[in-house]
């Protein structure tokens, strides 16, 4: 029986880039994990803080079309409910489906990315932060979802500690 894509290789190298890591080099360990597993032309974290409602960059792959900037506040919408209600990861594979949740859609068309899968980091039962991941439309398939979920949850959350105890989480 195959069970799939075996990343435990790609897992290693990430745990070893990890315990050599500090802040903000947390992120630069899981990306390339994230690009292994799932595929990412557009890779940012986005932190989160639940008691004031905002949510911060962190990190990006993209800085001059997606800057580590200041706060935006977080709107109770579909994402919302999906992402933080369930916990689950929120998986949007056209640019108009972007669209109706992601107010930068023109910009993330304009560099040619269509999909997206926002996977939450889930600290103490709370969503701490997401793992955004963005390529071309219809890229993420049930299949890399289900491998987003089963590869990726617990080295984001590995990361987020890393880049906490680090002061750039």
């Amino acid at each position: 029986m195959n069970s799939g894509p075996d990343f435990s290789a790609d897992i290693a190298t990430f745990e070893h880039a990890l315990a050599a890591a500090k802040g903000e080099a947390a992120w630069d360990a899981l990306m390339p994990l994230c690009q292994r597993v799932v595929g990412a032309k557009l890779f940012t974290v986005m932190t989160v803080d639940n008691a004031l409602g905002l949510a911060r960059r962190a990190y990006t792959n993209d800085a001059s079309a997606y800057p580590v900037s200041g706060t935006k506040p977080i709107h109770r919408d579909r994402w919302f409910d999906t992402v933080h209600g369930q916990q689950r990861s929120f998986v949007a594979n056209t640019l108009a489906d972007i669209a109706t949740v992601f107010p930068d859609h023109e910009l993330i068309g304009k560099l040619g990315c269509g999909s997206v899968i926002n996977l939450p980091v889930v600290v103490d039962g709370a969503v701490v932060a997401t793992i955004n991941m963005l390529d071309v439309e219809h890229h993420y398939t049930p299949a890399r979802v289900a491998l987003a979920e089963k590869w990726l949850r617990a080295p984001a959350r590995q990361a987020y500690l890393a880049a906490l105890a680090g002061g750039a989480a």
